[in-house]
C-alpha cells in the first residue's frame, strides 16, 4: 500500500499492508504534503479570540462537538474508556495528555470523551485545510503550531493561558497518523513536546486507544476500541528542565508501550522494509 485513505476502511483487506523504512513515515497524506508545501497559518491568526461572540460559539461548538463524540465514540467504535479515575488526582490544576495517534477521527472526538474538562489539542497547520471540518477546528480547540518567530511566541502563549486556565492540553507525539497501528512507535520529537507541562508544573496522563474484534459484522471486519488513561506523572522539582522532559517522555512512552500490549486484533499491518 503505497499511501493509505483518509478513510482507512475503504480499502480492500489485501492492500491494507504499509511497508516503512522509518517510524517516522506517514502512511496518511494531504495533497499539500505529497507536493511537499510548507502550510503556514493564515495572516492575523488567533489563537485565542478576543472577539465575545467568538468565544460564545467556541463554547457552543465545543459542547455540540463533544456531544456528537459521544455518539460516534460508543456507537460506531464501541469504544470503552478505562482508568478515567486517575483524572482526580489533578482536579485543581491543568493536565497534559499523551495519546498514540492512530485513527484520524476518533483523534479528534477519543480525548475529549477521556478527559474530565475542556481539551485544547496540538494539531499541525495542514489539518486547518482538512476539508468540511478544517475551519471549525480552531473553535473546539486546535492550537496549530506556528512556523514564524511571532507565531511560535503566540503559540506558546496560547498553551500556557489553556494550561493556566486549568483545561487540558492534548498533544500526539508520536507526530504522525498510523491508522490503527498496534505498536506504540518513537517520539520524533524527542522530549521537545514534555516542555509544556514542565515549565508549568503540571501533571501528565497518557491515552492509549487499542483494538480488537467486534461481536456483530455490522460495519464488517472493522474492529472497536479499548482506550486506556494512565497516569499521574509529575515533574520533580529537583530537577532540571532538560531532566524532567526526559523523564517524562520516557514515562508515557513506557506507558502507551504497556497499553498497546492490549491490542488483540491487527486491522491493518505495518512492515518494516529489509535494510
Amino acid at each position: 500500500m503505497a499511501k493509505a485513505s483518509i478513510y482507512p476502511e475503504d480499502i480492500p483487506k489485501e492492500e491494507r499492508v504499509f511497508y516503512y523504512e522509518s517510524e517516522e513515515d506517514d502512511p496518511i497524506k494531504t495533497d499539500e504534503q505529497e507536493k511537499k508545501v510548507e502550510v503556514g497559518l493564515p495572516e492575523g491568526y488567533e489563537f485565542i479570540f478576543k472577539n465575545p461572540f467568538k468565544k460564545l460559539w467556541s463554547a457552543v461548538l465545543f459542547r455540540g462537538f463533544k456531544l456528537y463524540g459521544q455518539f460516534y465514540e460508543r456507537g460506531f467504535w464501541q469504544a470503552k474508556f478505562y482508568g478515567r479515575e486517575k483524572l482526580k488526582e489533578a482536579k485543581r490544576k491543568g493536565y497534559v495528555i499523551y495519546a498514540n495517534h492512530t485513527n484520524p477521527f476518533h483523534d479528534v472526538f477519543g480525548p475529549a470523551l477521556a478527559a474530565d474538562r475542556r481539551i485544547f489539542t496540538i494539531i499541525s497547520p495542514v489539518n486547518l485545510k482538512v476539508p468540511g471540518i478544517g475551519k471549525y477546528l480552531p473553535y473546539i480547540g486546535a492550537l496549530p503550531l506556528g512556523k514564524s518567530k511571532e507565531e511560535k511566541q503566540a503559540f506558546n502563549e496560547a498553551v500556557d493561558k489553556r494550561l493556566k486556565q486549568k483545561n487540558v492540553l492534548v498533544v500526539y507525539p508520536e507526530a504522525h497518523v498510523w491508522p490503527y497501528a498496534t505498536k506504540a512507535r518513537k517520539f520524533p520529537a524527542g522530549d521537545k513536546s514534555f516542555k509544556y507541562a514542565v515549565r508549568n508544573n503540571l501533571p501528565i496522563f497518557t491515552m492509549t486507544t487499542t483494538y480488537h474484534k467486534r461481536k456483530d459484522k455490522k460495519h464488517g471486519d472493522l474492529p472497536r476500541m479499548d482506550v486506556y488513561v494512565d497516569g499521574p506523572f509529575f515533574p520533580d522539582e529537583n530537577k532540571t528542565e532538560a531532566e524532567n522532559r526526559a523523564e517524562l517522555a520516557k514515562k508515557a512512552y513506557e506507558s502507551m508501550v504497556k497499553y498497546s500490549k492490549k491490542n488483540s486484533y491487527e486491522y491493518f499491518k505495518y512492515i518494516k522494509k529489509a535494510d
